[in-house]
C-alpha cells in the first residue's frame, strides 16, 4: 500500500484554521532542511497532512487547532 500512497510514514496531523490566513509549510528532511510545499487556509478550513520520507516538519502560522496522536494543541494569540 506504501507504493500507492507514496511511502508514508502513517503520521497524521490535522490543522483547523482559526482564523484567516493560516500559513502551513512543509520541510523536508535530509542534510539541509529546506520549504518544499505550502498551504494558505482560511477559518473554518481543515488541511490533513501526513509526514512522508520527504516531509520530516510543518511550520504553521496563525491561530490553528491541531490534531494528532498525541492530542490536541492550539496556538496562543
Amino acid at each position: 500500500m506504501d507504493e500507492i500512497l507514496g511511502g508514508g510514514t502513517g503520521e497524521y496531523i490535522v490543522v483547523r484554521a482559526e482564523e484567516d490566513g493560516v500559513s502551513i509549510f512543509g520541510l523536508t528532511r535530509g542534510r539541509d532542511t529546506r520549504f518544499h510545499h505550502t498551504e494558505k487556509l482560511d477559518k473554518g478550513e481543515i488541511y490533513i497532512a501526513e509526514f512522508t520520507e520527504m516531509t520530516s516538519a510543518m511550520k504553521i502560522k496563525g491561530k490553528v487547532t491541531v490534531f494528532c496522536r498525541h492530542g490536541v494543541v492550539k496556538s496562543s494569540e
